[in-house]
């Protein structure tokens, strides 16, 4: 019996670690919700995506199934059609957004890095969703200059997702804000970054979680104070906090 206790004192410490992937009170209970409500769900075309994504060396950076799961129904929900993606990897959310747009719906997809993306395109492709998708490679501050500077543009948006470098977030949303309607969603990802916002100063994080950190921290308290928009931060994933633009 005493193995047994040792065994899951060990698990319990491994969930506590900082740097674990679910924030969820156990492994056990995060398992439950994926297995209970998401993965019977989840589009065979996204499983097949999750699948190939878990092979790649950085799959840290992809999104979980019960927030691609979450993303999709929100799109419903607000019954989105123009979007924008900042952040794209191998396109899980991507392709979650896709789905839950109409068949004239659009996502301008940008990324630092075309050849993640291309890994993923056939299945999306294969999906009959590609047809929704302006995928642009490179950074996304000089393009979304270019857009605020057309009036055009200005709340043109029902839906922008946000996984991307978190030390220019407080950059984007600079020039979102302008972009999104208003009463339409802005999703950041990754705001209790690995649970590290509340980790002691000297607790043994790895190196980018704990570069990243100040950046997140920074991006919290920003957005807790912004008079635009209206938030509400949820322990999806790794942590998501939806702004709705008030005005």
């Amino acid at each position: 019996m005493a193995g047994d206790g040792d065994q899951q004192q060990s698990q319990a410490g491994r969930h506590l670690e900082v740097g674990h992937k679910s924030l969820l009170q156990s492994d056990a209970l995060y398992q439950y919700i994926l297995e209970t409500s998401v993965y019977p769900r989840e589009p065979e075309s996204m499983k097949e995506l999750r699948e190939l994504t878990a092979k790649h060396p950085w799959n840290i950076m992809t999104t979980s199934a019960d927030e691609g799961q979450f993303l999709n129904m929100i799109l419903k929900l607000i019954n989105a059609k123009n979007t924008m993606e900042i952040g794209v990897y191998t396109g899980y959310s991507l392709l979650a957004t896709a789905l839950a747009l109409p068949d004239d719906g659009k996502i301008l997809a940008m990324d630092i890095n075309r050849e993640n993306y291309e890994l993923g395109l056939p299945i999306i492709e294969k999906a009959g969703v590609a047809h929704k998708i302006d995928f642009r490679e490179g950074p996304a501050l000089p393009v979304l200059d270019q857009m605020v500077e057309d009036e055009k543009n200005h709340g043109a948006f029902d839906f922008i997702f946000v996984d991307a470098d978190k030390d220019n977030y407080i950059n984007y949303h600079e020039r979102l804000i302008n972009l999104v309607k208003v009463g339409g969603l802005i999703g950041y990802d990754n705001t209790l970054w690995n649970g590290s916002v509340v980790a002691p100063p000297d607790a043994p994080l790895r190196k980018y979680i704990r570069y990243y950190r100040d950046f997140v921290l920074e991006l919290n308290k920003a957005l807790a104070a912004d008079p635009r928009i209206e938030i509400c931060m949820l322990p999806v994933g790794d942590g998501i906090t939806l702004c709705r633009r008030i005005k």
